[in-house]
């Protein structure tokens, strides 16, 4: 299940910035081994699958794993002016919901198994680039031991990076 289009409202403004694309870096946030917790890195594959996303000099795309902090070298270098955080969340929502998640809500909310809170990941960022910072949730089913998505969940990431390559291609 999708959330209303507020959350592609709030990504198409971010993205649009005073009518120009920012240097956006999208960052994938999950453990392979969680089952849905998954979620964050495997929308980053897809990107990273795409030639119309690999193309683009104003985006860079990461798979952070479940260790998001230890990417932000690779930030620092790109500089970019929007982060954009997507991660599994635990929203209460429907298995496969997906969010726009304001940062003053994430303290506690992650259903990730990242070793550093996003709450502290997105202060650091902040205060280090001066960068807008922006977290996408996806609902998980299930963080259990395991290394396939739910179909929920995978048809939430199938959709959300469709609309991140539509968006930005």
């Amino acid at each position: 299940m999708m959330s209303p289009s507020s959350w592609q409202t709030s990504l198409h403004q971010l993205l649009n910035l005073q009518g120009a694309r920012p240097r956006l870096a999208i960052v994938g946030i999950g453990n392979d081994f969680r089952c849905d917790d998954a979620a964050g890195v495997s929308i980053a594959r897809r990107l990273l699958e795409s030639r119309i996303i690999t193309s683009l000099r104003n985006v860079l795309v990461i798979d952070a794993g479940h260790a998001p902090e230890n990417r932000t070298a690779d930030l620092r270098r790109f500089a970019p002016e929007v982060i954009l955080l997507i991660d599994a969340a635990d929203m209460d929502e429907l298995p496969g919901t997906i969010r726009w998640i304001e940062m003053d809500e994430i303290d506690g909310m992650s259903a990730s198994t990242h070793t550093l809170p996003l709450s502290m990941l997105a202060k650091y960022l902040t205060l280090e680039l001066s960068c807008k910072i922006a977290l996408l949730g996806i609902q998980p089913k299930s963080n259990e031991v395991g290394e396939t998505l739910s179909p929920e969940v995978d048809e939430a990431v199938d959709f959300l990076a469709g609309n991140l390559i539509e968006l930005l291609g």
